[in-house]
């Protein structure tokens, strides 16, 4: 076993060796080559909000559909996303013992309208005049980008039980709590400047 792996050893440094070459001359220096983007493409992923499909998509195949889709041609998705919003609703309703149906959200979005939004406009986006944010409460606007420090789960929970005023299945009055994970951003802070990521744990 010690001659087979002397054998290899000494391979590997003539190898290295031969590999090298302290030579100046760069004859055999290949010159730098255009990229080329020739051949087929083809669309693995969007750049959006991964939790809208994971959430709404229901089953693998609508996911990865869904995902390979440009956002021009996903109105297909909507009766899908509507009906598993849904579904959600029916679940909790089963589980508290009456029925509960979806209701208009914060934005003023009804089950058909809001999950349009989020079929079809699950891009990136950008507000270039204007704020960039998941939710701000006072102003009213919404998904134009995000901020680092912007709960995106809760806003996200909010929009989907939270009924026009935000507070429906909060937690509060004997409801259950569905509007907030629980889990806020604790004692971080963000940077005003580029990455703009928390201070690392020392």
């Amino acid at each position: 076993m010690k001659n087979i792996k002397f054998i290899f050893v000494a391979l590997f440094a003539s190898l290295t060796f031969v590999a090298c070459d302290s030579d100046d001359d760069t004859d055999d220096v290949m010159p730098p080559t255009e990229p080329t983007f020739t051949g087929t493409y083809v669309q693995e992923d969007i750049m959006g909000r991964p939790g809208i499909t994971t959430v709404f998509g229901g089953t693998d195949m609508v996911k990865n559909n869904f995902n390979t889709s440009v956002v021009s041609a996903r109105e297909s998705f909507q009766p899908i996303f509507e009906s598993t919003l849904e579904a959600y609703h029916d679940v909790y309703g089963t589980a508290l013992g009456v029925e509960l149906d979806y209701e208009a959200n914060i934005l003023g979005l009804d089950a058909p309208t809001f999950t349009t939004v989020l079929a079809q406009f699950d891009a990136l986006q950008v507000a270039p005049e204007g704020e960039t944010i998941y939710f701000n409460p006072t102003t009213g606007l919404a998904l134009t980008g995000r901020k680092l420090s912007d709960d995106v789960i809760d806003v996200s929970l909010t929009l989907m039980f939270g009924g026009n005023d935000g507070a429906r299945f909060d937690g509060t009055g004997g409801t259950p709590q569905l509007t907030s994970d629980g889990v806020d951003s604790g004692s971080r802070t963000y940077s005003q400047g580029f990455p703009y990521l928390n201070a690392p744990n020392s």
